[in-house]
């Protein structure tokens, strides 16, 4: 089965930032989150690198043939290298520009705008309505994260009602663990938005693997607006500090709960036809030592 993950991060240096606190690249995997430090990457990123080719490398062990690039303001803005990553790769990445409260995203060399909605100093996504415009005169997607639960459905639902051409991808699946998660998956019930399960295994992380919760809710959203709106993300780097990446939808390609067809549409169809994905590469998997 051809696999695409729909929300993974990538940068060449962390510069970001948690509220007003800096976060800052450090050794062995680790980076200092607002005076902490934290592991934010496997050790064997040593150098605080969180580069394509290491990704890639990932991708083809894994089978994972395409991957959509977000941004997060933890990370900060990754413009620059992700534009480079699209012209050396444009068959295996699509990419997102990052969006700075008060400044104009970017457009050229990018696919979609990343809205950290839960970050933004106005709560009201209304208020952010020339993000969408920007989108639809360039024919992008919006990736949005929202507030937990219902905070932000009401403002959002005007941006996918004042603009239905633009494709809005729902982020975090919901932040499924969080109460009033189904509000924002109800959202996907409009023809133009989708939703994402990037971060899925960390929101179920006390849980761990096979993360029976996860799919659980993997089958309660698409009861809610169809499997067909659904698709696979793995929040990579992050989410590899505890597991594998073939971890991350080793889960679902294994449960019994979902149908062959169901598996194809949230792990592939989906994102392929949302994203616009051509000319694929077929990976041959390597048998391993174990094996």
């Amino acid at each position: 089965m051809q696999i695409i993950d729909a929300h993974a991060h990538l940068w060449k240096k962390q510069n970001g930032r948690m509220g007003t606190l800096p976060v800052t690249t450090l050794k062995n995997g680790q980076s200092d989150v607002a005076g902490t430090v934290r592991q934010m990457m496997p050790p064997y990123m040593i150098d605080g690198g969180n580069t394509a080719e290491v990704f890639l490398s990932n991708m083809d062990y894994a089978g994972v043939c395409a991957a959509v690039i977000t941004q997060e303001v933890l990370d900060g803005n990754q413009n620059a290298y992700l534009k480079e990553v699209r012209r050396l790769h444009p068959n295996r990445f699509r990419v997102c520009s990052y969006y700075d409260d008060g400044v104009i995203p970017e457009t050229d060399g990018f696919d979609g705008i990343k809205l950290c909605a839960c970050k933004l100093r106005c709560p009201d996504i209304t208020q952010y309505a020339s993000v969408f415009e920007t989108a639809q005169e360039n024919r992008m997607f919006v990736a949005v994260e929202l507030a937990d639960g219902d905070t932000q459905t009401a403002s959002l639902y005007e941006m996918i009602r004042q603009f239905p051409t633009v494709p809005i991808v729902i982020g975090h699946f919901g932040m499924v663990t969080r109460s009033g998660w189904e509000e924002q998956i109800k959202l996907a019930r409009e023809p133009n938005v989708y939703v994402e399960s990037g971060g899925i295994t960390w929101l179920f992380h006390s849980e761990f693997y096979p993360y029976p919760s996860a799919l659980k809710a993997i089958r309660t959203a698409a009861d809610i607006c169809g499997m067909e709106k659904l698709m696979w993300g793995s929040d990579y780097p992050r989410t590899m500090t505890e597991i594998t990446y073939k971890m991350s939808f080793d889960f679902i390609l294994k449960s019994n709960g979902l149908t062959p067809e169901e598996k194809r549409l949230f792990l592939f169809e989906n994102a392929e036809k949302m994203y616009g994905f051509k000319d694929l590469p077929d990976i041959t998997p390597v048998m391993h030592m174990l094996d």
